[in-house]
Order: structure tokens, then C-alpha cells, then sequence
């Protein structure tokens, strides 16, 4: 998967951001706001909600700089786990709170702890594979856009971008490999350290 961020990058980003530089926040919100929406709107379905995560994670990278550890990987990967933590967070209490939407779908009860697992761990696969689309390497991603999205063959793909065959072929097989991770691994398990504090 492709590191839109560089290790530098990151590292620079996140001294900026404890030294409390306002324009290093309005920078990381530039690069990462449209992944953290589109984020938690695939896993909530709901716009006020992402919004409501996009700036819950935001704040939360503001106010904890330091629970960014670059060993772990990009500052964009941590922020995806952010978005992720949160938007399931907010899903399950959503489900779990009296008068929700499911609620009255269910006549009054409250979801079936097994079903709301079911719609998390969906809408985690779904948000994955979002976010392995958004990361991938440029070529991989054109290559499935023209064979998923316009319905080119590998020929047809091939020759709209200018590669042989061969190479289209690869393209493909290798972003479909990426794409198959999305239902093996999810995005993050565990909470970010000291995460469930804030929010």
C-alpha cells in the first residue's frame, strides 16, 4: 500500500503539533479530513455522525500528539485507526441507546448484541477496503477503476493505460490481493493508547 505521508513527514508533523501550531492542525486536516469523512460515512451511514467523528478525531490528534508513535506506522494509517475506533464507538452506542432508529425498527428492544457485532465487523470490512483503495498505488488504482468500475477486460485496461497486457494483468491481481485483506484484517482491534479517555 502506498505512504501518501513519509516517515519524515510524520515525525515533523507531530513536533509541530505538540509545540500547539495551529496551521500544522490546519495542514493535517487539509491531507486527512476527506479519509476521516469517508471513513466514518461508510461506517455509519450517516453524514451529521461523520462529521461529528471528523472532528472528534481531529480534536483527539490536537489535544494527544504524543500518542502518535511513528514506529507504528504513518501518521495517516494512526488517523485511520482513530476514525475507525471512534466510528465504531459511536456505532455501538448508537444501537445500544433507547429510542435509536433500530430501536423502533425492533419495536422498542434494543439490537441483538450478535447482530450489531455483525454490522461492525461489515461496516469495518467496508471501510477497509475504502481505505485500501484510497492508499494503493496509483497505477493499481486506475487499473481496477477501468476493469470494476468502467467494465474495461484486461485488454481494454491495458490499452487505456498505455501498459502491456501483462502488466494490466499484474495490476489487477495485485490490487485485488490488496482488496482481499480488507474482510482478514481488520482496520484496528484494540483502542489507540489512552483513546477512550477523551472520547
Amino acid at each position: 500500500m502506498a505512504n501518501n505521508a513519509p516517515p519524515r513527514w510524520d515525525r515533523k508533523m507531530q513536533q509541530r503539533l505538540a509545540r500547539g501550531e495551529a496551521a500544522a492542525l490546519g495542514e493535517l486536516y487539509d491531507r486527512f479530513a476527506s479519509l476521516v469523512h469517508s471513513q466514518a460515512h461508510r461506517m455509519l451511514d450517516d453524514e451529521s455522525a461523520a462529521d461529528l467523528v471528523t472532528r472528534e478525531v481531529f480534536g483527539y490528534v490536537w489535544e494527544n500528539p504524543d500518542a502518535y508513535d511513528p514506529k507504528q506506522g504513518s501518521m495517516r494509517s494512526w488517523v485511520a485507526r482513530l476514525t475507525h475506533h471512534q466510528s465504531v464507538r459511536r456505532l455501538r452506542s448508537t444501537a445500544a441507546a433507547p429510542g435509536t432508529c433500530e430501536d423502533a425498527e425492533h419495536g422498542g428492544a434494543r439490537a441483538d448484541p450478535a447482530e450489531l457485532e455483525e454490522r461492525v465487523r461489515r461496516a469495518t470490512a467496508a471501510a477497509r477496503a475504502d481505505y485500501i483503495v484510497a492508499s494503493m498505488p496509483a497505477p493499481l488504482r486506475a487499473a481496477l477503476e477501468l476493469a470494476y468500475i468502467q467494465r474495461r477486460d484486461y485488454r481494454q485496461t491495458a490499452a487505456d493505460l498505455g501498459v502491456t497486457e501483462d502488466e494490466a494483468r499484474r495490476r489487477l491481481r495485485l490490487g485485488l490481493q490488496l482488496l482481499s485483506t480488507a474482510h482478514t484484517r481488520p482496520l484496528e482491534d484494540s483502542s489507540p493508547p489512552g483513546y477512550g479517555r477523551r472520547l
